[in-house]
């Protein structure tokens, strides 16, 4: 029997934010049943936290989406940051990743990581593509600051600008669109698209990653980071930026994230509420 727990994530109120399980101590755990958890809680992700492989570190953390392990995620890096805390661990922390290490602090008002892993530029998808699938007509794209651009901070998602929030809440996914989508562009994550608008520093969003059963996510802070660091480049210029997630799914969310240049590196923060505590019985 494994202990877990329950967060919400992006969010200091119970049933708002994305829900995160997360294994404190997943050392018992078999290997070949990691994926079957992930895919049994249906949540976006659930972490496991392992030792550290260098003993200067915090712990370990595996993430896994329902269908596959990532090497990293934003809401679940922050959820388990605060859980860990809770637990005991002082702050600051150092958690191991697949992106490698993240410096991580904690403390009454949320927690935040910083992550200086390079902006991968895979793909431009077709803007007609993404306007498809995301159910919208082709002006509802918007290409004066950027052309819908497939990108990483070590998870791939499409992200496009909106030309209003009328657009951004009239967004109806078409799964067989993304499957188009995923095998002209295939990277880690099938074809996810995170759409947005921006207003000077605030930015609406909304992800939808259909084809890795994740219909729509509420907050998503590794596409946040992304586009973070994504707009750093384009307007050249450090950004701090607030972004609001899940309002159109009734789970509203709130992300803040900052970057610096030359190097660019991202601090993402937010905050996270527990709201359950279970054991697996295997």
């Amino acid at each position: 029997m494994t202990d877990y727990l329950v967060y919400d994530v992006f969010t200091d109120q119970a049933f708002g934010g994305n829900q995160l399980a997360i294994f404190p101590d997943a050392s018992a755990l078999p290997e070949d049943r990691l994926q079957k958890i992930a895919a049994e809680f249906n949540f976006s992700e659930v972490t496991f936290v392992y030792p550290p492989d260098n003993s200067d570190h915090t712990a370990k953390v595996r993430i896994f989406t329902p269908t596959t392990e990532v090497d990293f995620a934003g809401h679940p890096t922050i959820g388990t940051i605060i859980a860990l805390s809770n637990l005991g661990q002082a702050s600051p922390m150092v958690l191991e990743l697949g992106v490698g290490p993240l410096h991580c602090t904690c403390d009454d008002n949320g927690a935040a990581f910083t992550t200086d892993v390079p902006l991968q530029i895979f793909s431009h998808p077709d803007a007609s593509l993404v306007a498809r699938a995301l159910g919208l007509p082709d002006s509802a794209i918007r290409t004066d600051t950027h052309e819908p651009v497939q990108a990483s901070l070590g998870l791939p998602f499409v992200i496009a600008e909106l030309d209003s929030r009328a657009s951004l809440a009239d967004c109806r996914p078409k799964t067989d669109i993304f499957r188009e989508g995923a095998a002209r562009y295939p990277t880690g994550l099938d074809f996810a698209i995170f759409a947005y608008i921006r207003d000077g520093w605030k930015i609406t969003s909304r992800m939808f990653a259909p084809l890795d059963n994740i219909p729509e996510d509420p907050a998503t802070g590794s596409a946040s980071a992304t586009l973070a660091a994504l707009l750093t480049d384009i307007l050249d210029a450090p950004q701090s930026l607030s972004f609001s997630q899940g309002d159109d799914m009734g789970r509203p969310s709130k992300i803040q994230a900052t970057t610096t240049q030359n190097p660019v590196s991202v601090t993402l923060a937010g905050n996270a509420v527990q709201t359950m505590v279970g054991r697996l019985i295997l």
